[in-house]
């Protein structure tokens, strides 16, 4: 295996192995030969204005499951396998986002019709919110108004990201009750 003082001459697997060994510079070389074909692969997939994001995230992924990486296919399958999941988690996340503040949003809707039409029978946004114990208050004000991912959540609050969901998804099932 060729040393380090010429990263161009080494394969992608070998920058890979040497980066599990915690040579960081092999890392960075990696970064720097894959950053603009992901960036690509990610704008090619529809996806403009996150598509840098997107291609940083994929590398956190990498680097956390480098231990994990086996060389039995191209180092790109396992990269862009990471990106694919990137961008559907990535993707969920705005579906949840999305239709949680539609929902939100045709609350605080409903609440100013019927403050216009004179009846104050209509709970509105901020009191179901303030309804919320705190923790679970937290994961949907850093989630929805914020936009942090869950598992920035999770680590903003140093509990784990099942935690995190499980709070939101009940947040989520008290406030859909409390604005019906």
């Amino acid at each position: 295996m060729s040393t380090l003082h010429d990263p161009d001459a080494l394969s992608d697997t070998e920058l890979m192995r040497l980066a599990q060994q915690g040579r960081k510079s092999a890392f960075e070389h990696l970064i720097r030969r894959h950053q603009r074909p992901l960036v690509n692969f990610f704008r090619s997939m529809g996806v403009y204005n996150d598509a840098e994001d997107m291609a940083q995230d994929t590398f956190v992924r990498l680097f956390k499951y480098r231990k994990r990486y086996k060389p039995t296919a191209k180092f790109t399958t396992f990269l862009y396998l990471m990106a694919r999941q990137v961008r559907i988690d990535a993707l969920r996340s705005r579906k949840r986002r999305a239709a949680f503040e539609k929902e939100l949003a045709d609350a605080q809707r409903m609440e100013d019709e019927a403050v216009h039409a004179g009846c104050d029978k209509r709970p509105d946004v901020e009191r179901a919110l303030r309804a919320l114990s705190t923790a679970m208050r937290e994961v949907v004000v850093l989630n929805v108004y914020q936009g942090l991912k869950y598992e920035e959540i999770a680590l903003v609050l140093n509990i784990p990201l099942g935690t995190v969901k499980s709070r939101m998804f009940q947040a989520l099932k008290r406030l859909r009750a409390a604005l019906e």
